[in-house]
């Protein structure tokens, strides 16, 4: 395992185009100093969106331009901090964009109260007197839906305010992470030190030397066992700050808030853990396979990502490209060609692996007058093929939603956006196992397939189970302790295991801990398992050869969010509010497994 690179010795056709956004610091602040002075010029609209059409208009048009702003101000910041944490300019622009956010948050506040009181007889009557107004329908029969929650000037103004102090403990969870935790080495069979940090981690727990991935998983866990105070007090206080808001907003529990808020029904969250409960044995025996094809007395919690052979498949970040761009020809050159040349020219991928990365991958999203950017660590491997293919799946998905869509309409929920880039691996997977015959390549796309089905029906099922009880358990007043989230987390990971696999009580419970984004966005983890369901019924259709399918895929990512979630996923093809798509997705890992199965015999 090579020492990472520090970030000055990273190709720059490795790194993201930074220069895209602003063309340096010096201009990022600049953008947000004028962005903070430009705030009175909106705010001069405040009292006067009932005076006309006009006024109405042009304060959605004044609100458009400071989003789009805000936008390219966010992901300069986030991707700088993201690529190197130890890089204080990138932390203190990231703190300054906090901030200005805040503020923005704030002064844009009176917009859904001031609109609630001029009354949705007048503003409808407005939609059907201009057709200008047409663009609004659907933001003004969400916002009166969302009437009963939303509170007084006054409050959404304070409300808005919290943006920057909230997002602090979950900005410090991240930096205590990716900056200050330094892990002790990894030790291979023979003794060697293998350097650990969030950017090799991964590709340690991939290692066939068993030993290594040991050392890797054991010392990687205990920096977070040894900081479980810490990290408790503040999940803790992020729980708070989601019941705090859920009770500001007049919900009876912050899973009907949070959901309410996407327009999700509850219902969907239920059904899929109670789906995924009912699917446990699936897993069990799952486990049974690997451990029969590792050869191994007992299956332990790093063995699970473990290669079931030894031939090494090397991926090149050039071929992953060409792969994945195959796998999506069916849905067409302009959608092929974006990516490729996103990929290869416009450098939306930062993807060297590098001292201070970022643990993870995330694409991030941004107005129509740039890119969408990726930050992973890409190894050269299967798996990092497959992270790419997911990753350009949501920034294809923000490429086509910010072209078609205003500001307004672009920033698709969560739930929608996890199904683009599930879409994206599932048609590169098919694509390979058809076309890749080779029996150790086709296992290496199984374990890649499995490792993702793993991630999002697994992991994130039980992650969502785990929030639950923690914000039920913040609800009726009681406390949150690290011991407390350690046997929680245990115990529900023992429940999945079956018996299958040891389990380490200690460091399997402190899972919660390595989580340093995904449980700091509130019920964001379940989202993972329907889009994953989701994108395995477009793929379907697709492959199926269903006329037109295609085009309604890309017609699914232009809608961003100008309709419901669940008309949005019918206008892939697919009804997401039946729990068929989950079941199918069960099916479908189930082919996988009996398939590995099939091929690891010995």
């Amino acid at each position: 395992m090579p020492t990472p690179l520090p970030r000055s010795k990273v190709k720059k056709h490795q790194t993201w185009n930074a220069e895209s956004v602003f063309l340096t610091p010096e201009a990022f602040d600049a953008e947000i100093k004028s962005l903070l002075e430009s705030l009175p010029d909106v705010k001069k609209y405040q009292g006067h969106l009932g005076d006309s059409i006009a006024t109405f208009l042009e304060t959605m048009q004044a609100l458009e331009v400071l989003t789009q702003r805000s936008m390219k101000v966010r992901v300069y910041a986030t991707m700088s901090n993201a690529v190197d944490a130890n890089d204080e300019l990138g932390a203190a622009m990231n703190g300054k964009a906090m901030s200005a956010l805040a503020q923005v948050g704030a002064a844009t506040s009176f917009l859904e109260p001031e609109l609630l009181s001029v009354g949705e007889a007048k503003l409808r009557g407005w939609v059907n007197e201009d057709p200008y107004m047409k663009l609004y329908e659907h933001f003004i029969n969400d916002l009166f839906r969302k009437q009963a929650h939303v509170r007084n000037a006054e409050v959404e103004e304070l409300m808005g305010l919290l943006r920057d102090p909230f997002g602090a403990v979950r900005n410090t969870t991240a930096m205590l992470a990716n900056a200050d935790f330094k892990f002790k080495p990894a030790k291979d069979s023979k003794g060697n030190k293998l350097e650990l940090t969030q950017s090799t981690k991964n590709s340690l727990m991939h290692s066939p030397d068993r030993k290594a991935r040991q050392t890797a998983w054991e010392n990687y866990n205990d920096k977070y066992l040894e900081f479980k105070n810490s990290l408790a007090g503040n999940l803790a206080a992020s729980i708070k700050q989601n019941v705090f808001t859920m009770k500001a907003r007049n919900f009876s529990s912050s899973l009907e808030a949070t959901l309410f808020n996407g327009d999700v029904p509850v219902e969907m969250f239920h059904n899929l853990l109670n789906i995924f409960k009912k699917n446990l044995p699936m897993w069990h025996k799952y486990w049974r396979i690997r451990r029969k094809a590792l050869g191994v007395k007992v299956l332990h919690p790093y063995d699970v990502w473990a290669p079931l052979n030894t031939r090494k498949h090397k991926v090149p970040f050039e071929t992953a490209v060409d792969w994945i761009c195959e796998g999506l020809a069916p849905m067409g050159d302009e959608y092929v060609d974006t990516m490729r040349r996103g990929c290869l020219e416009d450098r939306w991928v930062d993807w060297s692996p590098n001292a201070g990365k970022s643990e993870g991958a995330f694409s991030t999203r941004v107005p129509s007058d740039t890119h969408p950017f990726i930050m992973m660590s890409y190894t050269h491997d299967v798996g990092s093929m497959s992270t790419l293919s997911h990753e350009l799946g949501h920034s294809i998905h923000a490429y086509y939603a910010s072209r078609a869509q205003p500001m307004i309409y672009y920033t698709y929920p969560s739930i929608i956006a996890e199904t683009a880039s599930n879409f994206n691996q599932a048609m590169t997977r098919a694509h390979l196992l058809k076309t890749k015959q080779d029996k150790y390549f086709q296992i290496a796309l199984l374990e890649e397939a499995m490792g993702n089905f793993h991630r999002y029906f697994f992991i994130m099922p039980t992650l969502a189970r785990f929030e639950l009880e923690t914000h039920q358990r913040i609800e009726n007043g009681q406390p949150l302790t690290a011991d407390y989230m350690n046997n929680l987390m245990a115990d529900l990971f023992s429940e999945g295991f079956g018996g299958e696999m040891n389990l380490d009580r200690d460091r399997v419970g402190i899972t919660w801990g390595t989580f340093t984004t995904h449980l700091y966005i509130d019920y964001y983890s379940f989202q993972y398992a329907i889009g994953i369901s989701a994108a395995n019924a477009i793929a379907k259709r697709i492959l199926d050869g269903v006329p037109g399918a295609a085009q309604d895929h890309i017609n699914f990512l232009k809608a961003g969010s100008s309709k419901p979630p669940m008309d949005v996923y019918k206008t892939a093809g697919i009804d997401m509010t039946s729990t068929k798509p989950i079941e199918d997705a069960y099916a479908v890992l189930e082919e996988y497994i009996d398939r590995l199965g099939d091929l690891t015999v010995k």
